[in-house]
């Protein structure tokens, strides 16, 4: 498990708070969708995950071990693929060599099979490579680390469409019971058919944090109906569609767009509605 507890931040130039009393845990077996608003704190709170910042007061903790003390057993078993981020003038061959080792799990086999499906050849000079074809050697590393936690921040910025597809296909292949996923995004179209778990926070508070199939199971996606009571409405080409709680047996394909904006807008009336029991 890793559990925020009573998570305290801020930053002092601007003078700013943006976490107070923030708590979270997020369970292995599941691929998470973590959504916010610009400012919201997502990848603030993704430093704080991985002990890249130190909070004021609270905890992060995987498996009990706090991760801001750094420690190897969690520093081997974590792995976070930033937004922005470079690579040494080396070969890939040469980088594998040197960062594998701190990985007791590394596969080669598995690394192979992800630039294979990238179509990137195994053994090239890192600072030939385009910022999107670097990405997709990064992201390939970091899922054949097989650590227990995986944490990317908009991870298909920089991709084109086919590499959009590839990169869903090996999230998918490099999943198992035992892992934790995290991807924060505003690209959501790009990640919701991958994602079981979505996390929409806004700076101190988690206004929603549940199972795909808990939102499916609630809310139904669709055009707005004579009698419907929809949290959200959007006028698409389609017309008007809307999100509504779900008739009982009614079952919609999750948009998480929508999803997304419905709970900014009504806050208060997702909490009550996924505060009932099923």
């Amino acid at each position: 498990m890793l559990q925020i507890k009573d998570l305290k931040f801020s930053y002092l130039k601007p003078n700013r708070e943006l976490f107070n009393d923030f708590s979270l845990d997020l369970l292995p077996g599941n691929v998470y969708g973590l959504l916010g608003k610009n400012g919201a704190g997502k990848s603030t709170l993704i430093y704080l995950m991985t002990g890249l910042l130190t909070p004021v007061s609270g905890q992060v903790t995987l498996d009990g071990n706090d991760v801001r003390r750094r420690l190897p057993i969690t520093l081997s078993d974590m792995f976070l693929v930033p937004e922005e981020f470079d690579l040494p003038h080396i070969s890939l061959n040469k980088f594998i060599s040197i960062n594998a080792p701190f990985y007791p799990r590394f596969s080669m086999d598995d690394m192979n099979r992800y630039l294979d499906i990238f179509e990137i050849e195994h053994n090239i000079k890192l600072q030939s490579l385009s910022m999107g074809q670097k990405k997709k050697v990064f992201m390939s590393f970091a899922l054949a680390t097989n650590t227990q936690v995986l944490i990317m921040d908009e991870p298909t910025n920089g991709l084109d469409i086919p590499s959009k597809s590839q990169f869903r296909k090996i999230i998918a292949m490099g999943m198992n019971d035992e892992k934790l996923m995290l991807f924060s995004t505003h690209q959501v179209r790009d990640i919701e058919a991958i994602l079981d778990h979505v996390t929409i926070i806004d700076q101190s508070r988690v206004l929603l944090n549940t199972s795909i199939a808990d939102v499916s199971s609630r809310l139904a996606f669709r055009q707005l109906r004579d009698g419907d009571r929809p949290l959200l409405v959007q006028q698409g080409p389609m017309g008007s569609m809307a999100v509504v709680p779900a008739s009982p047996n009614e079952e919609t394909q999750v948009d998480l767009e929508m999803l997304f904006n419905a709970t900014l807008q009504q806050p208060q009336a997702i909490k009550e509605l996924f505060s009932k029991n099923s």
